[in-house]
Formats: C-alpha cells, structure tokens, sequence
C-alpha cells in the first residue's frame, strides 16, 4: 500500500510539471531575435576599433637618451605635436624589446608644463559614446598624466582623469566621453577658466568629441631633473574610436 501510494504522489507530481510546461510554452522566435540582437548591437558598441597606436620607436640613428622627435612615431600615419614654452623638453628612455624597462618618453627635463599630442594625416576621429585611450604610464612624486585633445576649431581640453603610478609602468584605460573637461592654454599649458561662470566653476559644459585633431597627454607641472623627483614616463599610447575623413572644405573652415 505505502509503494502505491509513492508512485502515486510521483505521477501526480509530474503531471503538474508538464501542465506547467505546456502553460508557458517555448519562447517566442521573434523574442528570442530581439534579444540575440541586443547583446550582439551592445558587443559592437562597445567594441570600438582602434584608431591608432603611437608605438614609440627608436630609429638607427639615434643613440642613447635622445630628444623625442618624429622619427619616434612608429605609425607613419601619425604627427607629433608638442606644444609648451619648453615643447621640445620630452626625451626618450628605456631600450626596445625590454619587458621591464620598454622603450618609452619621459618628462625629467621639462622645467614647464607640456603637452604632447598625435595628429592622424588623413584623419579626424570621433571620440563620443565608448571611445578610450589606453596607455601604460609610470610616475614620480606628485606627477600625473592627463589625457588631452584638440578640436577641429583648434580649441584644446585638458581632461579631468590623472594616471599615476609609482613603482612601474601600468596600463590604464581613460573612457573619453565619460569625464569632464577644462579649457587649456596650448602655449603656456595651463588650465583656463569660463568667463562669468559662478561659483569660480571651470568645467565646460557639453564639450563636442565628434571631430578631434589631435590627442595626446599632458602634464601640468614643471619636472624635477633626473632622478626619481618628478616626472611622468609613458610607453603605450593607443586611441579607440571612429575615423572621420578630413576633406578640403572642412580643414579650410577650421582655419577661419
């Protein structure tokens, strides 16, 4: 009798399971395409295509610690761009191929603050929606680097995001349509403010990425020599966004 009555109860139980089944039914196609669609749209979104690599390059005929110049740009398609009373201060360190002293820029001999930017030939680049830069960075005291960009009006943003890192260099990603911006100064390198804004406030509102010149990185105090003073030391310098085709007609507007 108690056997009987255990089949029973199982039997029972599962009829109540495939009622259940049945009841909800398999999902529908065209839900499961909206879905499949989705996460294939947001997988695009968020994978941006890399816009360029600097890729720092030591050509044969440099020897030693030299001054950082355009034979240092690896990518032939790019132009370096420094700008400060003391532009040219940024020198080379480290060798290629060394894992753990890579071939890179360093600031020790910039008495001023500096900026140094990277400028596609054929190219501007759209850096809204999930547009990065990534870069490997290492620091000294109180230094940070800071990511920089020029627009196509020539009108140049400091942004609001600092990558230190002491005791090696460490690789960071800045999400450049996410952070807040200040006007800078290209020949002085230094911050500016908004004429009449209250509250001493200086972040500009809505700053427009859609057409950048230039990007590059900053850093706004005066280095300390060498040593381990004050400096930032950068290695890898990649940009993530959307190529915009420059043209005859929009680099004359930008001149005006």
């Amino acid at each position: 009798m108690h056997r009987q009555v255990v089949i029973k109860s199982t039997v029972g139980l599962l009829g109540v399971l495939a009622a259940i089944c049945t009841a909800l039914g398999p999902q529908p196609a065209h839900a499961q395409g909206r879905q499949g669609r989705g996460g294939a749209e947001a997988a695009r979104a968020s994978a941006l295509p890399m816009f360029f690599d600097v890729n720092f390059v030591r050509p044969a005929s440099q020897t030693g610690q030299t001054k950082v110049v355009q034979e240092n740009i690896g990518d032939p398609n790019l132009e370096l761009k420094q700008y400060g009373l003391h532009e040219s201060c940024l020198l080379t360190s480290g060798n290629p191929g060394n894992e753990t002293t890579p071939f890179s820029v360093w600031s020790g001999e910039c008495e001023r603050p500096f900026a140094t930017l990277f400028r596609h030939k054929t190219n501007y680049v759209d850096l809204t929606g999930t547009s990065r830069i990534q870069w490997a960075v290492k620091t000294s005291g109180f230094h940070v680097a800071r990511p920089v960009v020029k627009l196509a009006d020539g009108t140049m943003y400091v942004g609001e995001t600092a990558a230190a890192s002491v005791p090696m260099l460490l690789q960071s990603e800045v999400p450049l349509a996410a952070i807040r911006w200040i006007k800078l100064d290209p020949k002085r390198v230094v911050t500016l403010g908004l004429q009449g804004a209250p509250f001493n406030e200086i972040w500009v509102p809505n700053v427009d990425l859609s057409r950048v010149d230039e990007v590059g990185f900053v850093d706004l105090m005066p280095a300390s020599g060498h040593g381990t003073g004050g400096y930032i030391q950068i290695s890898q310098f990649r940009v993530y966004g959307r190529a915009v085709p420059r043209t005859a007609t929009t680099d004359s507007e930008n001149r005006k």
